[in-house]
């Protein structure tokens, strides 16, 4: 159902824009002339916070209205969850939540294990989109199970297994060792080069069950978000663009983000007060970075963090 205020504003546009008459315009969406005529009571701070309800929802169309509640407490609203519900429930904004579900398989070297800290447990896996053209690429993405960090975002047309050990170790050169890594069995996280510098590394692989994906809940969740909030939102020009706009988002995701998980602190946040030894976000990593000699891999992988 559309609400009064709604139709006022349609009424409006439509005069502004020469559309037609305002008493036509108000038979047409059955709203009563005295109510389009009638001047607003709504304060101005009222009018502040639905514009910024209004706004903030068009900008991030994918999130709920908690969220959108914490984003106005962040920037000094004293504002209540259930007024911004009733907001965008007036002007019709809502988000409708679709599921998806991926195959899983692999042997682990360790029990199930639950994150407890930072760099507990490290989550990875591949997401794939493809640019306007239809040319397809591959994202390898790294996130800490504890504090939920975007650690990595890695796009390029093909990944091998030295490629992702070169995620891997400019990950750990920022972040430190995690002690196990969850992933599923494909053929980029069994490859015996990659098993050889984990085990030397001394950081235990995690490999999930077969049909079991709820197992790397964290990762699956994530690319829920990536997917919806970015993948889906943006039409990219080339790989370059593509990695431009993720590179974005994942900071977005990291430092301005609320996540509910988290008691809507952001997961740079979190891992903050988590740990009070680490320092504020200084930016984003250099796009170039060696990999390991002892890889016997001598190209230099790109890397998007």
């Amino acid at each position: 159902m559309v609400s009064p205020s709604t139709k006022r504003r349609a009424v409006k546009i439509s005069v502004e824009e020469g559309l037609g008459s305002a008493m036509a315009a108000c038979r047409a969406l059955g709203l009563a002339r005295s109510s389009y005529y009638r001047t607003s009571r709504q304060s101005v701070e009222s009018r502040r916070v639905r514009k910024e309800v209004i706004e903030l929802s068009e900008k991030h169309p994918r999130y709920g209205y908690r969220r959108i509640t914490a984003l106005l407490r962040r920037d000094g609203f004293e504002v209540n969850g259930k007024r911004v519900a009733r907001i965008r429930r007036e002007e019709g904004l809502k988000v409708n939540k679709r599921q998806r579900r991926m195959r899983r398989l692999g042997l682990s070297t360790a029990e199930r294990q639950r994150a407890g800290r930072a760099r507990q447990v490290w989550s990875w896996d591949f997401v794939e989109d493809q640019t306007e053209n239809g040319s397809r690429f591959r994202i390898l993405t790294l996130i800490d199970e504890y504090t939920r960090q975007s650690l990595a975002v890695h796009a390029a047309w093909s990944i091998r297994a030295l490629d992702v050990i070169g995620v891997l170790e400019v990950a750990i050169a920022r972040h430190g060792a995690p002690e196990h890594l969850r992933s599923d069995n494909g053929p980029e996280f069994i490859a015996y080069a990659i098993q050889d510098w984990l085990a030397e590394a001394k950081i235990k692989t995690l490999y999930i069950r077969p049909g079991s994906p709820w197992e790397n809940g964290h990762i699956e969740s994530y690319h829920d978000k990536l997917r919806d909030e970015c993948l889906n939102r943006e039409l990219f020009g080339s790989l370059a663009e593509a990695r431009i706009i993720l590179e974005a988002w994942r900071v977005e995701y990291n430092e301005r983000r609320p996540h509910s998980a988290l008691g809507y602190q952001t997961p740079g946040e979190f891992a903050r007060r988590s740990n009070p030894l680490l320092q504020a976000p200084s930016g984003l990593l250099p796009q170039r970075v060696a990999l390991n000699p002892k890889t016997n891999h001598n190209k230099t992988a790109e890397l998007q963090f």
